[in-house]
């Protein structure tokens, strides 16, 4: 239960492309694990810092990309899907609304990544992501991802040898009912399905309990019902940074949806890493 578990924030810079992560993350938390904590990592942070960004305004989108963001955007999600997957009257405003030049690019990006039935999402396609960066980029979801969860766990030996985890996670949801977890998105935690748009869809309409979903894990094991625990606590934690989507972070500065810049996003406090320990007794 959470009340067994305490988080520790550790707040960074924005790390842009090319920052050395490894390095950040060492530095940030050699003082302060213990044995069996659970280290938790934004993947969009370290995506961002391994250059697994896309300017979609260089991106010429196909017809099938304008249909998407004309037709399935604005009436089959602005009209249908809303109601059902309970969003808010903001979201339902914002995708009747939902930008044609910029959204067809967007929808391009995801039809070329992940496919026909990925890019039916209305946001978050199969981990794409338009937070939390600057100007007209998208965050790609990681390409080797378990990968990155070892580097990370060895860096840290190399210094601090004790048994722990290294958890690298997504702030879009997996949905649990009983011991089935679905998500809509591809996770290499096992337990955990990937369905899609469906996931998304079954999880909101029939209010099924969401949880940040895991998708990489090195170290230490956990189970699928820890490492959900986990992801929630740290995301609980580590609040929206510049905003939940890119509307918000537009809101936020002030300016257009695309005119947000890498500056303004370092003056923000971010929190990438945190720390899930559970507390004995």
């Amino acid at each position: 239960m959470a009340r067994n578990y305490v988080t520790f924030v550790i707040p960074t810079g924005y790390w842009k492309p090319r920052h050395d992560y490894l390095t950040t993350i060492s530095h940030a938390v050699a003082s302060k694990l213990q044995m069996g904590d659970i280290l938790v990592l934004s993947e969009k942070a370290i995506s961002v810092a391994t250059g697994r960004i896309v300017d979609e305004a260089r991106i010429r989108p196909s017809t099938t990309a304008k249909i998407y963001a004309k037709l399935w955007m604005r009436l089959i999600w602005g009209y249908l899907l809303a109601p059902i997957c309970r969003l808010s009257k903001l979201t339902t405003r914002r995708l009747r609304a939902y930008p044609l030049q910029e959204g067809a690019a967007h929808k391009q990006l995801a039809l070329s990544h992940v496919g026909f039935l990925g890019a039916l999402r209305h946001g978050s396609e199969g981990g794409i992501d338009v937070s939390n960066v600057p100007y007209s980029y998208a965050s790609l979801p990681l390409k080797r991802r378990d990968e990155a969860a070892k580097n990370i766990l060895e860096t840290l030996r190399r210094t601090n040898p004790i048994d722990m985890t290294v958890l690298i996670v997504d702030s879009d949801k997996t949905y649990t009912w009983h011991n089935i977890h679905i998500c809509p998105r591809s996770t290499t935690i096992n337990g955990i399905v990937n369905l899609g748009l469906l996931a998304y869809v079954t999880g909101r309409a029939f209010r099924l309990r969401p949880r940040s979903t895991p998708i990489a894990i090195a170290g230490k094991p956990l189970s699928v019902e820890e490492a959900l625990r986990a992801a929630a606590l740290a995301n609980k934690a580590r609040g929206s940074g510049s905003g939940r989507t890119a509307w918000d972070m537009a809101e936020r500065f002030g300016v257009g949806l695309t005119e947000v810049t890498w500056e303004s996003l370092t003056k923000i406090k971010h929190r990438p890493i945190v720390i899930v320990r559970r507390i004995l007794g």
